[in-house]
């Protein structure tokens, strides 16, 4: 099973705003630069985004998005399927009446891949945007102090033996 883009820009964007709205808005272009994603691309996430009710719009002057809800209330999972991305793993995609081979017979291994599909719901609900923002400013922080560190002189002791 492969997310599409879809699944995985929604994802970044949503990181993205999160991470930079503090308290205000985000515009799409801020996002689109910092994230090399389409405005055009991102503008159809965040209207579904939206619709899904994870963000809302501010127009106008100085307009953008913000998060609908704190970020600690929103999973992956509905971050996905509020961008009608399916976590299926099926090649038929879920659709007992077309059945995996077309004639509503299901494929030999097709309790396997189900099962698979199951897995990676569970594991995308289990995380959350907040935790996402937790683990990125943990990184940036880590990131920052072998940088903090070379800037200063590291003292050395020197020992007489004489």
């Amino acid at each position: 099973m492969k997310l599409t883009t879809k699944g995985r820009y929604a994802v970044t964007a949503m990181l993205d705003l999160a991470l930079n709205q503090r308290g205000g808005v985000v515009t799409v272009a801020d996002i689109s630069q910092r994230q090399r994603i389409s405005v055009a691309y991102l503008e159809q996430l965040f209207g579904r985004l939206r619709r899904y009710g994870l963000v809302e719009s501010v127009r106008g002057p100085g307009g953008g998005y913000r998060l609908a809800m704190p970020d600690a209330e929103i999973s992956l999972t509905q971050i996905v399927e509020a961008v009608n991305e399916s976590i299926s793993t099926t090649q038929c995609g879920g659709d007992p009446q077309q059945g995996c081979k077309g004639d509503g017979q299901q494929c030999l291994t097709h309790d396997l891949w189900e099962e698979l599909g199951d897995r990676i719901a569970e594991f995308l609900g289990g995380i959350t945007l907040g935790q996402l923002v937790q683990k990125q400013l943990t990184k940036e922080l880590m990131q920052a102090a072998p940088i903090a560190m070379r800037d200063k002189t590291p003292l050395r002791q020197t020992h007489n033996t004489a």
